[in-house]
C-alpha cells in the first residue's frame, strides 16, 4: 500500500481514533410535526423520534481517550464515499436555484480539499492493497455517539479489516473538526479605519 493515510488494521486491533467504520449502526433523530393531541416539546415524542440507520462512519473521539479507558461513548461523523456525496450536493444546488455543472462540483471539492467549507473534510482515496476506497467526505454537522462497548463487540464480531487514517493525516481530520466547533461569529465586526 503506497498511500501514506491509510493503514489496514484487522477485528482484534483495539479501536482509535480515525478508524473507518462501514454500515455502523445509529441512532438518529427523525421528529416530524407534532402528533395530533401531543405537545411539540413531549418526551414520549422525542422517544418515538429515534430511527435506527447505518452510515459509513469515521471515529472522531481522541486516541489518548480511547487508549486509556476516559471515555464510554465515541465520538463518530460520518464519511460518505464522494461518489454518493455528489448527489445530495447536485439536489442541495438545485434547490438554492443553482445549476450543479461539473465545473462548480469540481470547484466544491477543490474548496473542501483546501479547507474552505468549515463543516466538511476530505480524505484521499486508496486505490491499491486489500482494502481500497474512493475520496470520502467527513460531514461535521452529522455528529453521532455510540457507545464504547457496543463498537468493541461490533468489530471482532464482523471480522473483517478495516482502513485506519493515520498520522498526521488523522490530527489533520482532528484539527478541522475543532476549527468548525470553534468558529465564533461576533455580531459587529471590526470597524474598517484604513
Amino acid at each position: 500500500m503506497s498511500n501514506p493515510w491509510y493503514g489496514v488494521v484487522g477485528p482484534d486491533v483495539r479501536l482509535t481514533q480515525g478508524d473507518i467504520i462501514l454500515d455502523c449502526p445509529l441512532l438518529k433523530w427523525q421528529l416530524d410535526d407534532a402528533a395530533e393531541g401531543e405537545s411539540r416539546a413531549s418526551d414520549e415524542r422525542l422517544f418515538q423520534a429515534v430511527k435506527g440507520v447505518k452510515a459509513d462512519v469515521v471515529v472522531m473521539t481522541q486516541a489518548c481517550d480511547l487508549e486509556q479507558g476516559k471515555v464510554s461513548d465515541v465520538v463518530l461523523c460520518p464519511c460518505r464515499p464522494l461518489s454518493r456525496y455528489r448527489p445530495a450536493w447536485e439536489e442541495a444546488e438545485r434547490a438554492r436555484k443553482q445549476n450543479p455543472t461539473n465545473k462548480a462540483w469540481s470547484a466544491f471539492c477543490e474548496d473542501i480539499k483546501n479547507g474552505y467549507v468549515w463543516n466538511l473534510f476530505m480524505t484521499d482515496s486508496l486505490q491499491d492493497g486489500e482494502i481500497t476506497t474512493e475520496h470520502r467526505i467527513v460531514d461535521f454537522h452529522g455528529v453521532h455517539t455510540v457507545p464504547r462497548a457496543f463498537l468493541d463487540s461490533l468489530i471482532p464480531e464482523r471480522g473483517s479489516k478495516r482502513l485506519r487514517l493515520l498520522p498526521p493525516y488523522r490530527e489533520h481530520l482532528s484539527q478541522s473538526f475543532a476549527r468548525f466547533f470553534m468558529r465564533v461569529g461576533l455580531p459587529i465586526p471590526v470597524t474598517r479605519a484604513w
